[in-house]
């Protein structure tokens, strides 16, 4: 990628990222941008470098105000769908950047969706990474989101719109606190086996999946791990693994090493003969059971007229042991979590309570890219978004003492005044 590629890249991240008035002030974080595009110091160069090796398939933030509506699409599915407004919540670390998908209504399903130049990730590492913010203490509802095929049709969606990846949080009552990881595969959705606890405060999370070619993945929530693994091994999907009945022993296994099986006696033996030493059971009814008759037992292998080939047998190979050894082989089908046209990103889900805020989305191949967006999004507002909300909380504290303070105050007015008027009576 040329410097005039980068140059464009920058340019249209900064513009991202300006003022929305269109006066002097956007004019100068532009001029500012653009400084020090071309006189990079260290931190700005590692971070072109790094912008120019990722793919980024889908990235939004939600920073042009209103216009978010132009790439995102309600489902007209249904008409009680609950609508979703652009907000940055009753506290937060930067009214601008903290701004994201907010949900209204309380008791409602909701449904809408982005969409994305298709793309295929065989091969290839796919992190889907967000930010979810429960600030009205979520009690049941999900936070988690969808990727869809790039053939969704986005005024439809509903529950019953077939997905290729859900992930995120779900969390209902006491029992359900849990990052879903649901991947599609032969047409049936598979779930991650392994128990995975979500956040359950009212702050601003990042939650990232990665989902590796060598059919690794990880789960981080606030940029650490917090499950990883293997996928066919954690969703229980090593379905083509050889099985023991269908080994067959191959056809010119030789099985012994110096007695062959052509060893047989000669006709004039006599080869059986009756048990004279067998006793008739004293239980043995012969009505029932017919005449009874001694055993027949076998005479010993060799004698007389018996002939043993004992030689060395050259095909001897060893004992058969498919009844004993499990075999290791199976055919890994790297498709477990391989997608061809992946093109929308989505939120279908059912809120009890409202107020969940979804933000910074990114979909990408480059799991760096990935970690210092986080970083450069939540890692910059976290800690703001706590100190507002602890300077709240104690004004809203403050506001409640010097309400019952006043309660008080009235009331004790009031007996004061009762008590006076009894005196005038009398």
């Amino acid at each position: 990628m040329g410097i005039e590629v980068l140059f464009f890249s920058c340019f249209w991240r900064a513009n991202q990222r300006a003022p929305l008035d269109g006066g002097r002030e956007k004019t100068n974080y532009l001029r500012a941008a653009m400084v020090q595009v071309l006189v990079p110091g260290p931190l700005w160069v590692l971070w072109l470098v790094r912008a120019a090796l990722a793919t980024v398939y889908f990235q939004e933030e939600f920073l042009d105000g209103e216009s978010w509506r132009n790439r995102w699409i309600p489902s007209t599915n249904d008409s009680n769908f609950g609508h979703f407004r652009l907000s940055s919540g009753k506290f937060y670390g930067d009214i601008q950047k903290d701004k994201g998908l907010q949900t209204t209504e309380n008791a409602k399903f909701y449904a809408i969706s982005s969409r994305f130049k298709p793309f295929s990730n065989k091969g290839k590492t796919l992190v889907i990474q967000y930010t979810v913010k429960h600030e009205q203490k979520m009690d049941c509802g999900g936070g988690y989101i969808k990727i869809f095929p790039s053939d969704l049709d986005q005024k439809n969606l509903n529950g019953k719109s077939q997905y290729y990846i859900m992930f995120g949080p779900d969390i209902c009552g006491f029992d359900i606190k849990k990052v879903h990881v649901i991947l599609f595969y032969k047409d049936q959705y598979h779930s991650n086996k392994k128990p995975i606890r979500c956040k359950v405060d009212g702050f601003t999370h990042l939650y990232t999946l990665t989902l590796r070619p060598d059919l690794t993945y990880e789960v981080k929530i606030d940029t650490d791990i917090i499950e990883s693994g293997n996928i066919e091994e954690d969703w229980n999907l090593r379905l083509r693994k050889l099985e023991k009945s269908a080994m067959k022993m191959p056809k010119n296994w030789e099985k012994s090493q110096n007695d062959k099986l052509s060893d047989v006696p000669s006709q004039d033996w006599d080869k059986h003969f009756l048990d004279a030493s067998a006793n008739k059971p004293s239980d043995w009814n012969s009505e029932l059971d017919g005449e009874w008759q001694p055993s027949v037992i076998q005479q010993t292998k060799y004698k007389h007229g018996l002939k043993s080939q004992n030689m060395d047998n050259s095909d001897y190979k060893d004992v058969w042991l498919h009844q004993k050894i499990e075999s290791s082989g199976y055919l890994q089908d790297f498709e477990l979590s391989e997608y061809e046209n992946i093109g929308v990103i989505g939120l279908e889900l059912w809120q009890v309570r409202s107020g969940t805020i979804f933000d910074n989305f990114l979909i990408t191949d480059d799991e760096n890219y990935a970690a210092e967006f986080g970083l450069k999004t939540w890692g910059r507002t976290k800690g703001p978004e706590k100190e507002m909300d602890m300077i709240q909380a104690k004004e809203e504290i403050k506001k409640a003492r010097e309400e019952e303070e006043q309660l008080l105050r009235e009331s004790i007015k009031e007996k004061h005044f009762q008590t006076q008027h009894v005196k005038d009576e009398l």
